[in-house]
């Protein structure tokens, strides 16, 4: 009975941060962790549930997708769900997706189809007639909200189609909402002038961008979106994946170009390889792919669990980004004799590398950010491999952390 309490404890636990977590991510786009860390906690009580069946209630984060929709905008129940999807980080996971989907399809010929996975957040544009009438966000993958006058501000969605389904006289198009880098840049920028917080990633902006009361504000950030399911009704419109994608580019809807069109498991494995030495030079972010069973038959034949689509699938990257401790702030004498504060980090891994340490360019660099020794903060590490504090978190402050001084 002890044994059975500790479990039980360690489970709600483990409930209240991935709630606190889904808050802060989906609802003040305010993430304290990263994704990696923040799927190995889903991951870890998903194995307690499966060694403790007998624990497993209805609220559970494992029984429902993330999220909820935020106060400010009407609510809309989606007609047909938006899951999550599962994740997979290593080629080994990849090939067990395919024996799965192989094992499903008993003998039927396979296709998948490879896409970038933007850094952005779900939205699901409706159409009657052809005309637009509602952008909705995901929310919980069941209620979203309905954010029409944003969406209407986002050019690359078309107010009204281009082509037509036929018979179809009501048409859902789903699409990734994101904010290129330079914009991303900009923003970040400006609220740094007007002494607000940075964003901590584009799909952050994004996601705050889409909530905004004001379209006018929507406008100005140049949000865009690529286009990645095609529904008529309930159903998927179209015979395959690959042919949603071409109707929706027809349509007037902007189609990311890197993707591609698989025979087989071992081309999508190519195509992760080679979209991940080119992500630095993207204009937005990604952080995987999405590998998706080509025909929609199949997509229903294999159907879904209660989170996620059996017929799709996520390749995560290596993480850019990590929270770590401050353990100290040193002076470094460089070449030319200028001096520049380095935080000394707790070790992370980080983009495949254990990192240890971060510059932070000057003291206005460490005001700017609220900095303290001891500090939990942010850190990310991108294309220019020199990782960097992206924001403090002040919510683990014990009172034990020190200011920082140079002299």
């Amino acid at each position: 009975m002890p044994k059975r309490k500790s479990i039980e404890k360690t489970i709600n636990e483990l409930r209240d941060e991935i709630r606190r977590h889904d808050e802060l991510y989906y609802l003040e786009d305010e993430p304290e962790i990263s994704d990696r860390e923040y799927d190995a906690r889903v991951e870890k009580l998903k194995n307690l549930e499966a060694e403790n069946p007998q624990l497993i209630t209805p609220d559970s984060p494992t029984q429902r997708v993330s999220g909820r929709p935020a106060e400010g905008f009407p609510e809309f129940i989606h007609r047909r769900p938006m899951l999550s999807l599962d994740n997979s980080y290593n080629i080994e996971e990849l090939r067990a997706f395919d024996v799965r989907c192989q094992r499903l399809a008993q003998g039927q010929p396979l296709e998948y189809v490879a896409e970038l996975k933007i850094d952005g957040l779900s939205l699901s544009i409706h159409y009657a007639n052809g005309v637009f009438v509602r952008g909705v966000t995901r929310g919980d993958g069941f209620v979203g909200e309905d954010v029409t006058s944003n969406v209407r501000t986002i050019r690359t969605i078309p107010l009204k189609l281009r082509a037509s389904t036929k018979t179809a006289r009501e048409i859902e198009v789903r699409g990734e909402v994101f904010l290129p880098r330079k914009m991303f840049e900009r923003i970040n920028a400006e609220r740094e002038e007007e002494g607000q917080t940075r964003f901590a990633n584009p799909r952050n902006a994004a996601a705050g961008t889409i909530r905004q009361l004001d379209p006018s504000i929507v406008a100005r950030r140049r949000l865009d979106m690529f286009a990645y399911d095609v529904l008529a009704g309930e159903r998927k419109a179209f015979a395959s994946h690959w042919e949603a994608l071409n109707w929706a580019m027809e349509a007037g809807f902007h189609v990311n170009e890197s993707r591609k069109l698989c025979q087989n498991i071992e081309e999508v494995i190519d195509f992760c390889n080679a979209m991940e030495s080119r992500r630095d030079d993207l204009p937005y972010e990604i952080d995987g792919l999405v590998v998706k069973v080509n025909s929609t038959a199949l997509q229903e034949e294999f159907g879904a669990t209660g989170k996620a689509p059996r017929w799709a699938v996520a390749y995560k990257y290596a993480a850019r980004q990590a929270t770590t401790r401050v353990n100290n702030i040193v002076v470094q004498v460089g070449r030319t004799g200028a001096l520049t504060p380095v935080a000394m980090l707790e070790p992370v891994q980080l983009g495949g590398v254990t990192v240890s340490r971060s510059t932070l360019h000057n003291e206005d660099e460490i005001s700017r950010l609220g900095l303290r020794i001891g500090d939990w903060v942010l850190v990310e590490r991108g294309g220019d491999v020199i990782p960097k504090v992206i924001k403090v978190i002040e919510s683990k402050r014990t009172g034990r952390e020190k200011n920082f001084h140079a002299c």
